[in-house]
């Protein structure tokens, strides 16, 4: 069968999928702290649901799925799901992105139904910044989250730190100092207009130049590294004799959308072929039919933008299309 392609012949072969809106923090750049509007239980697609997708898409060339949310540790049982994916033929690769708390009890678990990796939500390594950022989160859970993660082999661990001006680009050098003794790869990820593009995102955005600018300062050497296994934009390096590395996502600044290979399936089943535009696809009607499924994602691919404009979000300049309202919980991270 013809493999899942878009308008300019770009290949997807990786899905991203949230299981469920909710979390149990509230980041500053991924939710309000007040008044958030979660899904009713009935409008939230069930395991049974999500596993017909992936089968459905699998002959399409599926290869690679990721399961977020809001925090998808907080959907009950979710090593059942994962289980149900690892079986489907054609499916190699399933990762987790998670802020941690959950990992101690689980990544055990969830390394045996089949769960490959995980990506961990870090924008902080000191504790009163971190339940500022977080509004009431405990650092010291995180890091034992990533000691579990380690322990369960659920390798490469990948940091993510969305990099905020005046919040935390002071620690840019403690977050890579982490990688120098122990195989981590630290992620700093540009922070992006994600359902507001307002001034206070225009502040807060960082251009990650800063982070080889913080490097010099050290006075470390760096060098390309190779990629952590996984599918992702992260620009790699390495502090010269570092056991682990260190990555730059540019989605703002540097878009990566030449090579974009993602689909985003919301929690309440619309497809997203872009993160950042409106355009959304139920697919929850047509479960029961494959092929109409597989129809429905074509159509979705068929009307994906070439980029997604952000840039222009941050000049106060014209976009050629209308930015998506859902915060980031309500997308998928």
């Amino acid at each position: 069968m013809e493999p899942l392609t878009d308008p300019f012949g770009r290949i997807h072969d990786y899905l991203r999928i949230s299981v469920t809106d909710r979390c149990n923090l509230r980041c500053i750049y991924c939710m309000p702290a007040e008044g958030m509007q979660f899904q009713p239980q009935d409008e939230i697609m069930s395991y049974e649901e999500i596993s017909a997708v992936v089968k459905a898409l699998a002959p399409l060339g599926l290869r690679k799925v990721r399961l977020t949310g809001g925090e998808p540790l907080v959907r009950k049982d979710l090593e059942k799901l994962v289980s149900m994916i690892a079986v489907i033929p054609g499916i190699d690769d399933i990762s987790l992105t998670t802020n941690g708390l959950m990992l101690p009890a689980k990544a055990a678990i969830l390394k045996q139904a089949g769960l490959s990796r995980v990506n961990i939500s870090l924008d902080s390594l000191r504790p009163e910044r971190f339940s500022m950022i977080t509004r009431g989160g405990d650092v010291a859970k995180v890091l034992k989250g990533i000691e579990a993660a380690e322990a369960a082999d659920l390798s490469p661990i990948k940091l993510n730190v969305v990099l905020m001006k005046g919040i935390n680009d002071d620690e840019i050098k403690d977050f890579i100092a982490l990688t120098l003794n122990s195989p981590l790869n630290v992620r700093f990820i540009e922070y992006m207009p994600i359902g507001s593009a307002s001034d206070a995102w225009r502040q807060s955005y960082l251009p990650l130049e800063t982070v080889v600018e913080a490097c010099k300062e050290a006075g470390w050497t760096t060098e390309e590294a190779d990629m952590p296994s996984g599918n992702g934009p992260s620009q790699n390096r390495r502090v010269t004799g570092a056991k682990g590395t260190f990555g730059l996502i540019h989605p703002v600044s540097e878009h990566f959308c030449d090579n974009c290979n993602r689909l985003r399936l919301t929690a309440d089943g619309n497809i997203k072929a872009c993160l950042y535009w409106q355009d959304e696809y139920n697919v929850r009607p047509l479960i029961s039919d494959p092929a109409a499924v597989q129809a429905l994602f074509r159509q979705a691919l068929g009307n994906k933008p070439h980029n997604h404009e952000m840039a222009l979000a941050l000049e106060h300049k014209a976009q050629s299309h209308t930015p998506t309202a859902r915060r980031m919980s309500q997308i998928g991270g």
